[in-house]
Order: C-alpha cells, then sequence, then structure tokens
C-alpha cells in the first residue's frame, strides 16, 4: 500500500479518505512522529496499530494479510505480518501466536469520511 498524507487538527492526524483504504487492507502515515498502520476490516471497521512488526523489525504491518481467526467461538479481526506471518488482533495489538508480545494501538475514528487517528492507547486496551 502507499502511505498516506496526513495532516494534524488538534491531537488527532487526518490520515486519509476511507474510501483510499482498501477492504481488508492498510495503509502506512506518520502520526506525532509514529509510524502507524490504519486498516479497514470487510466489516468497514478501522483500526490502527503501530507499523512496527517486532519480530522482523520492519516497519512493515500496513502491508500485512487482514481477516479474522475464530477464539473462543469469537471472531477476532487480525493483521498477518507480511514477513514472518504472525497475527496480531487489530482490537488490541496482542500477538495471537506469541501472547508475550504486543504492539502499540491507536485511537482510530472515521469523521466525515476521513480516517482520523487520535493518541497511543494504554497497553492492552481495545
Amino acid at each position: 500500500m502507499t502511505p498516506a498524507t496526513s495532516a494534524t487538527t488538534s491531537a488527532m492526524t487526518v490520515v486519509c479518505p476511507l474510501a483510499r483504504i482498501e477492504v481488508e487492507g492498510g495503509v502506512a502515515a506518520l502520526v506525532d512522529g509514529d509510524a502507524v498502520a490504519v486498516f479497514r476490516t470487510f466489516e468497514d471497521e478501522v483500526y490502527a496499530l503501530s507499523n512496527y512488526d517486532p519480530f522482523s523489525k520492519a516497519s512493515v504491518l500496513s502491508r500485512g494479510i487482514v481477516g479474522t481467526r475464530t477464539i473462543d467461538g469469537v471472531d477476532v479481526p487480525f493483521v498477518a505480518s507480511p514477513m514472518h506471518k504472525q497475527a496480531f488482533d487489530l482490537r488490541t495489538g496482542r500477538c495471537l501466536d506469541e501472547e508475550a508480545v504486543t504492539v502499540t494501538t491507536y485511537d482510530v475514528h472515521v469523521v466525515d469520511g476521513q480516517v482520523v487517528v487520535g493518541r497511543r492507547r494504554e497497553s492492552g486496551a481495545g
């Protein structure tokens, strides 16, 4: 995916129009100096995680494969790293393959058709 152009407005960063993110795809954006991956699911929900893959030590998660995995009867939206295929829960940043590993999540909303990313969430917040 192509990195998105972003503009900051009062602690929130406008990343791009929602229509620019393919369904089950992602884009990368710079938010307050952090490389952030923004994803759109099949259900048209948006999530924002750090773009940094802790396993490959590269900023690549925005290019990962988006899908769902059923865990204990619940469909969990995830992105699989394009490098080593570890899956990260889009809601919490927790690695589904190695639970001790997490990536940072960010507040994200769609406002007037624009994807807007805010502050980092506390660890474990979803």
